[in-house]
């Protein structure tokens, strides 16, 4: 019986925490984005535009953050809402590296609509959104600001 309601209990806490076995739905290329793929990891979450000069100069830096440390995912936001071979092509055309979302997370992760691009959001590995970051972004001052964050849990 207690074997039992310790994995009861464990499964509550999973369903508990914001995300825990909920997909994230498919990005650019149609391939899934499963909650398992991103556990464990601190997401910086970018929204973008085609038509935003800035958005356009920070995605090299994107690109390299993506692949700098193995526990953060960078994951794309098309601001415009672009789905399926749109979507595909605005992110070739843009030269992004990183997985772009074709479902919005603003709902999940209670994310308000932005009246300015480019902006980011840094969740935490429990599905804390822990920070609002408003324009440009490098490689650098992200890497920076994540590591004050560890620091701060």
């Amino acid at each position: 019986m207690i074997k039992r309601s310790a994995g009861l209990f464990g499964v509550l806490i999973c369903l508990a925490l914001a995300g825990c076995g909920k997909d994230w739905g498919v990005d650019q290329r149609g391939s899934a984005v499963t909650a398992q793929q991103l556990e464990g990891q601190w997401l910086v979450i970018n929204y973008w535009a085609e038509w935003c000069g800035p958005c356009r100069t920070e995605v090299p830096e994107l690109n390299a953050l993506d692949s700098a440390r193995d526990d953060v995912t960078v994951l794309g936001v098309n601001f415009d809402g672009l789905q399926g071979d749109e979507l595909a092509a605005a992110a070739d055309d843009l030269g992004i590296a990183f997985r772009v979302l074709s479902v919005d997370p603003a709902d999940r992760l209670d994310l308000p609509r932005s009246a300015v691009l480019p902006v980011t959001y840094i969740v935490d590995t429990a599905g804390v959104v822990r920070e609002h970051l408003v324009g440009e972004q490098t490689k650098e001052g992200l890497l920076a600001r994540l590591d004050t964050l560890r620091q701060q849990r």
